[in-house]
C-alpha cells in the first residue's frame, strides 16, 4: 500500500479576533494609518491564535534572544499535545514511530524541539529525526515527502510537525506595506500528521516542485536583531500564475488525471490575492478553495502549519474512498510545491 497519512492532531494557543487585534494594538503601531486599516479588514482574517498576544504585551522591541527563549517555551507544550492527539487518531503508541521530522521557521535552538518531543512523549531511543527549517510556507510539502520516503523504505510509521509561532517576531512600527500585510495575516499553530505505510487514510502519491530563483526576492524572512521580518512583495501572485499550470499539469498528466479527476484542493491561504490566483489560473469554481478561505479566515496564515489544517478540514467533508486530492503550497524561492494524494477506504 502506499504510505497514508492515518492522524491529524493540532494544537492552538488562544483565539485572538481581527478587530480586538487592531483596535487594541495595531491602530496606534500603523500610526492609525488608512492604509493599514485597510489591509487589516481586506485580508480574509477573521481571527488567529497567538502565544504572544500584542494587546497584552508588546515584542516588537525585543531582542531575536529573547523572542527564542520564548518559543522554547511555548513551542514544547504546543508540539506535544498536537503529536498526542496525532497519535491517538491513528490508534498507535509512541513506541512505534519510526521518524519525527517538524518543520518550523520561527524558532531554533539546540537540543532542538524534536529532541525535547522525543523526550516528552517517549518516543524510543533509536528514533530517526529531522529538523526542517526556515523553508517558510511551503515546508510541509517537501518535509512530507520526506516522510512518506521513509516510511515507504523502512515500513515503519512516522510524524510530522509542522509549529510556528509567528506572533513572536512582531517588527518595530513601520510604513512598510509588506510588513503591514504580514502583520495582518500571520497566526500560530502546531498540527500534527501521522504517516502509516499499511492503513486506509489520506495516500501520498506523488509530489512536485518547481522554484523560480528569478523571484528570490519576492518573499524574504530575514533574521534580524528584533526578531525575523517578512518581505512580501505584491509581485507573488502574478509570478505565481505563470508557473501554476505547468505545475499542476505534469503531475496529474504523469498520474493519469486531469482537473476534472481532481475532487479536493488544499491550497495554502497565502493571503485572499494567492487564492483568487490559483482560482482563475486553474478555472476552479468558487467552493473548490472553500476549505482554504475557512482556514484562513479562523487561523490566519500559519506558515508551514497551514496547509496541514486546511488537509485535516478537508478529511472531514466526507469525501469518498478513490478521491484525489491535489495539495499546493507556496514560499521564498520562488517556490512552489504540488502534492498529489487519493483517499483510501
Amino acid at each position: 500500500m502506499t504510505p497514508a497519512i492515518t492522524g491529524f492532531g493540532s494544537a492552538l494557543p488562544d483565539t485572538a479576533e481581527q478587530t480586538e487585534l487592531w483596535h487594541g494594538f495595531f491602530a496606534a503601531h500603523f500610526g492609525d494609518s488608512a492604509l493599514a486599516r485597510r489591509l487589516f479588514s481586506a485580508v480574509g482574517v477573521h481571527r488567529r491564535h497567538t502565544v504572544a498576544n500584542p494587546v497584552e504585551e508588546d515584542l516588537s522591541g525585543w531582542s531575536t534572544a529573547a523572542r527564542m527563549r520564548r518559543f522554547d517555551e511555548q513551542a514544547p507544550p504546543l508540539g506535544h499535545r498536537a503529536v498526542r492527539t496525532a497519535l491517538s487518531a491513528a490508534g498507535l503508541d509512541p513506541q512505534e514511530i519510526g521518524l519525527l521530522t517538524v518543520a518550523s521557521c520561527t524558532g531554533y535552538g539546540t537540543p532542538g524541539l524534536d529532541i525535547k518531543l522525543a523526550g516528552s512523549l517517549g518516543l524510543r531511543p533509536d528514533l530517526r529525526r529531522l529538523f526542517v527549517g526556515h523553508m517558510g510556507c511551503y515546508a510541509a510539502l517537501p518535509a512530507l515527502g520526506g516522510v512518506v520516503d521513509f516510511v515507504a523504505a523502512r515500513g515503519q510509521p512516522a510524524v510530522l510537525l509542522c509549529l510556528e509561532l509567528t506572533s513572536l517576531h512582531i517588527q518595530p512600527p513601520t510604513a512598510d506595506p509588506q510588513q503591514i500585510v504580514s502583520h495582518a495575516l500571520f497566526g500560530d499553530a502546531a498540527v500534527a500528521v501521522v504517516v502509516h505505510p499499511r492503513a486506509a487514510g489520506l495516500a501520498v502519491t506523488d509530489l512536485v516542485a518547481f522554484t523560480d530563483t528569478s523571484g528570490l526576492d519576492h518573499m524574504t524572512w530575514d533574521i534580524t536583531d528584533l526578531g525575523f521580518r517578512m518581505g512580501l512583495s505584491p509581485q507573488v501572485p502574478d509570478v505565481l500564475a505563470r508557473h501554476l499550470g505547468p505545475v499542476v499539469g505534469d503531475l496529474l498528466d504523469r498520474n493519469g488525471l486531469d482537473l476534472a479527476d481532481v475532487t479536493g484542493w488544499a491550497v495554502h491561504p497565502g493571503g485572499p490575492r494567492i487564492l483568487d490566483t490559483v482560482e482563475e489560473t486553474l478555472g476552479l469554481p468558487a467552493k473548490a478553495l472553500r476549505e482554504s478561505r475557512n482556514v484562513l479566515a479562523e487561523h490566519g496564515n500559519c506558515s508551514s502549519a497551514t496547509l496541514l489544517l486546511v488537509l485535516h478540514e478537508l478529511t472531514t467533508s466526507g469525501m469518498r474512498p478513490g478521491s484525489h486530492v491535489v495539495a499546493l503550497a507556496f514560499g521564498p524561492g520562488l517556490t512552489l510545491y504540488a502534492a498529489l494524494l487519493r483517499v483510501t477506504g
